[in-house]
């Protein structure tokens, strides 16, 4: 059994940083991390990922410079350091995780969502 338990959403104004956290709960295994973000009316979109030790990370363009992901080698927590955010960055956001370091949503697991709101 694999559960992601995420935290760290909230309500922010534009130029705010935030840092949300994901625990993936998991007895003796290690798995590359994402996360992915939803605004309303559309489509899930990648975020940011890192590879099990943490020594690989990637990010979609539209963060790069103001996320950070981040994990310790081997641990199943992942951080996301949000900085600057805009209001085009309100979402929910998605933790994931599983086999594959990818860009894709081809990750095993999923949590269950948490909220960012960043006002103007």
């Amino acid at each position: 059994q694999v559960e992601l338990v995420e935290s760290g959403g909230g309500s922010v104004q534009a130029g705010d940083s935030l840092t949300l956290s994901c625990t993936c709960v998991v007895a003796g295994r290690t798995f590359h991390m994402a996360w992915f973000r939803q605004a309303p009316g559309k489509e899930r979109e990648f975020v940011a990922t890192v590879s099990r030790t943490g020594r690989m990370t990637e990010y979609t363009e539209a963060v790069k410079g103001r996320f950070t992901i981040s994990r310790t080698n081997g641990e199943n927590t992942m951080y996301l350091r949000m900085s600057n955010l805009k209001p085009e960055d309100t979402a929910v956001y998605y933790c994931a995780a599983g086999s594959i370091f990818t860009r894709g949503k081809e990750y095993d697991f999923w949590g269950q969502g948490t909220q960012v709101t960043v006002s103007a």
